[in-house]
């Protein structure tokens, strides 16, 4: 018989601006196939039977979050953003606590501009990190040769990319766990600039579950671009 997934958490960070865009608007705002990628990264979670439910953490000011359909959705609770994502995250972790969450419960952060993430790969990292001792996060190998550059912008070493992986989300960790990595890192004045590195800081060792590379988060308008053409062509 095969074992039920565990429940679990998402977190959605979801307060940054998106500047490399240079749009009229934060970049998980932008329009994808009809709807905001916003909506797009959330679908995944919402739709899947094992979610117990989901914090966004929004900016305070933000104008945009009231109008979309998932803001009225009963399973979606907002937190306050925070100057840094790991500020954001930390609070949606303050606000699952503060709603009876337990310690020992999983949380899967996820990119608020990253929506093109597959139900696949969702439950292959559900799955394969159910019993794991730390958790982990779905990345992507690295497949080109890789540079160490120098301070004159030349090549000093030539990096062995069997050892590199790209860092995708979502990242899955116990919330007790997370929280104390987070806050204590954030008090040491680490920098910290996924899940995973707060963990490691801990002195853990997250896993990789291979993921999909075009699970790939918007950062440029490229990015969106390619995201639309590919979407466009899903039928053909």
């Amino acid at each position: 018989m095969t074992a039920q997934l565990p429940a679990f958490w998402a977190v959605i960070p979801a307060a940054g601006v998106g500047a490399r865009m240079a749009a009229d608007r934060p970049k998980q705002y932008l329009q994808l196939g009809g709807r905001t990628i916003l909506e797009h990264s959330l679908d995944c979670f919402l739709g899947h039977p094992r979610l117990k439910g989901v914090v966004v953490s929004i900016a305070e000011d933000d104008p945009y979050w009231p109008s979309l359909a998932c803001a009225g959705d009963a399973r979606v609770q907002r937190a306050a953003g925070g100057r840094e994502r790991a500020d954001s995250v930390l609070n949606a972790l303050l606000l699952l606590h503060a709603q009876g969450a337990a310690d020992g419960d999983w949380v899967l952060v996820h990119d608020a501009a990253r929506p093109n993430l597959a139900r696949a790969d969702l439950d292959r990292l559900l799955a394969e990190l159910a019993d794991d001792p730390v958790g982990g996060l779905l990345a992507v190998p690295a497949r080109d040769t890789l540079k160490r550059a120098d301070g004159d912008g030349r090549v000093s070493a030539t990096i062995d990319r069997s050892t590199v992986w790209q860092a995708y989300t979502p990242q899955m960790f116990r919330l007790g766990a997370l929280h104390r990595a987070l806050a204590d890192s954030l008090v040491a004045q680490v920098a910290i600039t996924d899940e995973a590195s707060a963990i490691e800081w801990a002195g853990q060792a997250p896993r990789l579950i291979e993921g999909r590379n075009d699970n790939i988060k918007v950062t440029r308008p490229e990015d969106l671009e390619w995201l639309r053409q590919r979407w466009a062509n899903r039928g053909n």
